[in-house]
């Protein structure tokens, strides 16, 4: 558990929840294995806020002591489930994440083209309120084909059980992650994971990416995309309790150029969709501010700017990049 302390801390060391847990380290977290041994112990409630990212998003934040034993648990569960997921699923692992899964995209799409010799069709589909809709149980029968010890059965259905979202309408059938628990992250990929295995092994999809609830197939031909389609919301509604966002299902020529994870992605190079640039452009404008009025510190502006130019550095975007230096000595001067 001290480990799992000292993981969760990371990033968090001077908020007020963790200088209070931290206050009585010892005592919380010989409290917290005293109750995980002798099963009394109850996930605590949640507190909840909106942020934008840059959607909407409905964030749910547990207690700090419950945060710790969510580290734990994905600590033990990951070696467990790592394996069993595809190569092409680049949300929350380990040397994945979006700037890898864009450029899997690249040469997903190079290898369909034929080096751009020939058409590159591009299926892109989003999973409706995917979060909001996990059935526990469906959730936990997944979970428990892999996880058979007992005791961390029980524990594991605590966490799942102690959030049902609004898609819950009969309480004996509970719906529902919260987007904030690290757990959740796990949890996601191994529910979709069942997507994953039918794309690979039923439909013998070869060029298909997952991140998170959004994901794309590449293939040559236009009519493939669309005939997919069915069989992939049949899936999803049968096996998972899930359904395709039907206003977020496109098929589109990859030389038109195509949005993924951020950025448009053309045969040639990758730039970022005008979105992404003017929450840069915004957030560094912000921070400015804050920073004249002393409500942000030089390392804490150089860092985040810093961080702004690395996503743009995934990109194709130097006369970009130009103009946000100018921007930023402008807002700097005036």
């Amino acid at each position: 558990m001290v480990i799992s302390w000292r993981e969760f801390r990371i990033g968090k060391k001077h908020r007020r929840d963790t200088l209070i847990f931290e206050r009585d380290l010892e005592d919380n977290l010989w409290g917290l294995h005293r109750v995980l041994v002798d099963r009394t112990y109850k996930h605590s409630g949640y507190s909840s806020f909106f942020v934008q990212d840059p959607k909407v998003r409905h964030i749910h934040k547990a207690l700090v002591r419950d945060r710790v034993l969510h580290h734990a648990i994905v600590k033990h569960l990951n070696p467990i489930f790592e394996p069993t997921f595809i190569y092409d699923s680049y949300s929350c692992r380990i040397d994945k994440g979006t700037h890898r899964g864009v450029e899997a995209f690249a040469e997903h799409a190079r290898q369909v083209s034929k080096n751009w010799t020939i058409p590159c069709w591009v299926l892109k589909c989003d999973v409706r309120k995917f979060f909001a809709s996990i059935d526990h149980k469906v959730l936990l029968d997944i979970v428990f084909k892999q996880v058979t010890d007992l005791d961390a059965r029980w524990l594991i259905n605590e966490v799942i059980s102690s959030f049902k979202s609004e898609f819950t309408i009969n309480p004996e059938k509970p719906k529902g992650l919260p987007i904030g628990n690290l757990t959740s992250q796990l949890f996601a990929n191994v529910y979709l994971n069942e997507l994953d295995q039918f794309m690979k092994h039923q439909l013998k999809e070869k060029h298909y990416i997952r991140y998170a609830d959004d994901f794309v197939i590449l293939h040559p031909q236009r009519d493939h995309c669309l005939n997919i389609v069915k069989p992939i919301n049949a899936l999803l509604k049968e096996t998972l309790k899930l359904e395709l966002h039907p206003n977020k299902i496109t098929v589109r020529k990859f030389s038109q150029g195509v949005d993924f994870l951020g950025y448009v992605c053309f045969p040639h190079f990758v730039i970022p969709r005008v979105k992404t640039e003017c929450r840069i452009f915004n957030k560094i404008h912000r921070n400015i501010l804050l920073f004249k009025h002393n409500q942000l510190s030089l390392e804490s502006l150089n860092q985040s700017i810093h961080s702004y130019f690395g996503i743009l550095s995934h990109s194709d975007s130097f006369e970009l990049q130009q103009g946000l230096e100018n921007q930023i000595f402008f807002w700097l001067t005036q």
